[in-house]
């Protein structure tokens, strides 16, 4: 199984998205429930044989995506690790993000 890596990016979308739905539904455990089933959704992807999700390179290369509850988490296999690159909502403009917030390097 390919190791979970969330580089920065990813981090700061997971975070939030958290805020968002604890300001939201007014509930801190409503946005902490919701940020551990994307998590979730993250560890399952990573757990999967072979590629999963669909090809973006329109995005940046080697990018895959799939869709989660209104969300769209962007990752890609590098070597042994499977890394999460992104998470957006649904109907932000990807093409746009990626080409001003390409994220490549982070400590892990």
């Amino acid at each position: 199984m390919p190791q979970l890596r969330y580089l920065s990016s990813a981090r700061s979308d997971l975070a939030q998205i958290q805020a968002y739905i604890t300001r939201e539904s007014g509930n801190p455990a409503t946005g902490r429930g919701f940020a551990r089933q994307l998590r979730l959704k993250c560890i399952s992807l990573a757990g999967l044989p072979g590629k999963m999700g669909r090809a973006r390179d329109e995005l940046e290369t080697a990018i895959r995506s799939t869709a989660f509850r209104g969300y769209i988490v962007f990752f890609r296999y590098v070597g042994d690790e499977f890394q999460v690159v992104n998470i957006l909502e649904g109907h932000r403009d990807a093409e746009k993000h990626f080409g001003m917030d390409a994220d490549t390097e982070d400590e892990g």
